[in-house]
């Protein structure tokens, strides 16, 4: 099946909203009373579409984008990469704080037309960068990851080149306690507690460190 235009496909099933954590930005978000909230993956795979993780705000994206809008000396003027995006929180969080450069990587296409309606409403500046960027050369001051050491392949397939990058640029990591977070190469500069719902988390609320990743 073709998949749906995706500006209507995230207008319809998404409302504008923002988290407690960080009220300044606004986000194209699924709430309970949106109809992909309730979306099953049968659904999902009739639409031909992947699970819609750009329609959550998670945890570690929002302990980056609050540690970003608390600390804007931390970006401003550089050249940031927020990699596997999401829905864009980090990267608006940096174009707000004064980032001369904010590019959102994803592979999800869908996720691409989110970041960019979400950096419209939010009246920022932020580039998309469509597909895997792991491999690619060094072009950062900046890189943040929030939540992405959810799976083991996930997190094989990108720590290698994240401590290569780490040689180059600084590389943080947002994790709210997920199992294969690396046990070494970690200094802890941050930890916030985010609300949460039972509905994307087995808690109501997770403590997120913010690390910097060493090579």
């Amino acid at each position: 099946m073709t998949k749906p235009d995706p500006v209507a496909f995230i207008r319809t099933n998404t409302v504008p909203d923002a988290t407690a954590l960080v009220p300044e930005i606004a986000l194209h978000l699924a709430t309970e009373i949106t109809p992909i909230w309730q979306a099953t993956e049968d659904w999902l795979r009739e639409h031909a579409l992947e699970p819609p993780y750009w329609a959550f705000a998670w945890p570690g994206g929002q302990a980056l984008a609050r540690h970003v809008l608390d600390n804007p000396g931390l970006v401003a003027g550089k050249r940031v990469l927020d990699f596997a995006a999401g829905g864009g929180i980090a990267a608006i969080a940096c174009a707000r704080a004064g980032a001369a450069v904010v590019e959102a990587a994803e592979i999800d296409d869908l996720a691409w037309t989110a970041i960019r309606l979400n950096a419209e409403i939010n009246g920022v500046r932020v580039s998309v960068t469509e597909g895997d960027v792991v491999g690619t050369a060094c072009r950062w001051d900046v890189i943040l990851c929030g939540d992405v050491c959810y799976e083991a392949p996930m997190t094989g397939h990108i720590l290698p080149w994240l401590r290569a990058m780490a040689r180059a640029a600084e590389v943080w990591i947002a994790d709210p306690g997920r199992a294969y977070l690396p046990k070494s190469g970690l200094s802890p500069v941050g930890r916030y507690l985010v609300p949460t719902s039972l509905e994307l988390e087995d808690r109501i609320e997770r403590e997120v460190v913010l690390y910097r990743l060493t090579p």
